[in-house]
């Protein structure tokens, strides 16, 4: 209930985010949220516009006292992903997010919470509102499709920002100030095949992979989480090996970035070969489940028969599809040798569908390296093409190169440690995609920044945000503002 999260302390930051949450904005569809924060602006009699590709900007004046100090941009992202449980009716183009409070987390039921981002908009707006709060001139940028291709970063032209320094609210560690991100492309692999009748000795089963958590595939890629087409390639493919299992259909994952949660396919096989094939395949689920008990203690995988399905795959293409499912790179490709405990380059296979003689696999592919970013594309190129398919490489958008002098995080490491009782923060790299690259392109003389509050299994529907780690995030965003350097 809203009436709940609107009692939490902050209110100033937990009432802007009910407001929010109550506003439909999936990645690319944020019409909505885009003039809710024009009315926004507008309604506070402050600067507001919107640019050619849908990013708001909304200018404040410093308090007094602070006209000396430098313009700062504050920026988070309007658009949030969009996920739910597989038993959870929600359209996410009408609805609000509906959200609860369980202890110190602020969830959602059965969806994404949006607090990636949402709750970086929320503290924008309360700051933007106050009429108590120190800070210098303010440029807020709200920027649009972060989520699905950062285009709202990318189509922000050189100019329109006067701001020295950028403060991006997009990190999900409270004790983590970023300063430098991943970089990305989507891999996208296709090709046609002809169906054929399916043989009268045939019968149907339906395939169904379930129950895993998911997550952010940038940021959660090394933790070992299960992907639900990987899985089921296996399946398919021992099946194939096995009993001469052919597939008809499979829809596998969702989101490009997010880590497949769920897969089902629609497969036939020779009736003579049922029992076993159910006995092998049982055996190989029991399996799975075993090596991923830790990691995945949810995982679910079912058998059911059904309906013999009319058509199949051509037998080479379907030989040829599982095998690259197979070798394609997914997870983890590199680590950095610069940085401890940094994700170089990694891959999620986040897509899958095979129907009506089209196949179609998706992939994100993301790196701190270009070059070596380009070179793991390249690998899943080659993986796919030897199958016959057709792959587009598309989206890509560069890393954020870390710049360990600059000067807010000289203000920043400080504070954080006098308000945390001596601790250090963690200045790291993350292996996500943040907009501070892209906006690097056209401002390469800002200095930015980026910073959160606790936000974990973002991008699935277990995402939640830490009420105590709002608090502490909230008491360091006003202290920063109190100490931007002077012009």
């Amino acid at each position: 209930m809203s009436s709940e999260i609107r009692a939490l302390e902050p209110k100033a930051l937990w009432n802007k985010f009910a407001d929010l949450n109550a506003v439909p904005r999936p990645s690319k569809k944020e019409e909505h949220v885009i003039q809710f924060m024009l009315d926004f602006g507008n309604n506070l009699g402050l600067d507001t516009m919107v640019d050619g590709v849908g990013n708001v900007i909304i200018r404040k004046p410093a308090t007094s006292g602070m006209e000396d100090r430098k313009t700062i941009v504050m920026q988070s992202h309007l658009d949030m992903v969009h996920q739910k449980n597989n038993d959870t009716t929600f359209d996410f183009d009408k609805q609000g997010i509906e959200m609860y409070v369980e202890g110190d987390w602020v969830k959602a039921k059965g969806t994404t919470l949006g607090a990636d981002n949402g709750l970086g908009v929320a503290t924008i707006m309360a700051i933007l509102e106050s009429d108590s709060i120190a800070h210098p001139a303010i440029e807020a940028l709200f920027t649009i499709d972060e989520e699905t291709g950062m285009t709202g970063a990318m189509g922000l032209e050189g100019g329109i920002l006067k701001g020295e320094i950028l403060l991006n609210l997009d990190t999900e560690e409270d004790d983590e100030i970023g300063v430098g991100c991943a970089g990305g492309i989507d891999v996208t692999a296709t090709r046609s095949y002809n169906e054929e009748a399916t043989p009268e000795t045939k019968i149907g089963y339906k395939i169904k992979v379930k129950g895993l958590q998911g997550g952010h595939s940038g940021m959660q890629i090394h933790e070992g989480l299960g992907n639900a087409n990987k899985i089921m390639n296996r399946l398919l493919f021992d099946g194939f090996e096995n009993f001469g299992l052919r597939i008809s259909e499979i829809d596998g994952g969702s989101l490009r970035n997010a880590i497949p949660r769920e897969s089902v396919a629609v497969v036939a096989l020779d009736a003579m070969h049922e029992d076993v094939f159910k006995n092998e395949t049982q055996q190989l689920a029991q399996t799975i489940k075993s090596e991923f008990k830790t990691m995945e203690p949810g995982l679910d995988i079912e058998l059911e028969p059904i309906d013999t399905p009319i058509m199949i795959m051509d037998l080479g293409v379907q030989e040829g599809l599982t095998r690259a499912i197979y070798a394609a790179c997914n997870g983890v490709y590199r680590m950095s040798a610069d940085i401890p405990d940094l994700v170089e380059t990694s891959n999620n296979i986040a897509r899958v569908v095979v129907k009506d003689g089209h196949i179609k696999i998706g992939c994100l592919t993301r790196s701190s390296v270009e070059s070596s970013k380009l070179d793991l594309a390249n690998t899943l190129r080659a993986t796919f093409e030897l199958t016959g398919c057709e792959v587009e490489f598309s989206g890509s958008y560069p890393g954020w190169k870390p710049n360990m002098d600059s000067d807010i995080l000289k203000v920043m490491v400080p504070l954080y440690k006098q308000l945390n009782n001596g601790e250090k923060p963690h200045v790291a790299a993350c292996h996500a995609g943040l907009e501070c690259g892209i906006l690097g392109t056209n401002y390469p003389d800002m200095d930015m920044i980026s910073f959160g509050p606790n936000i974990k299994g973002a991008h699935s529907p277990d995402e939640r945000a830490q009420i105590s780690s709002a608090q502490k995030y909230w008491r360091f965003v006003l202290e920063i503002l109190k100490n931007i350097p002077k012009s």
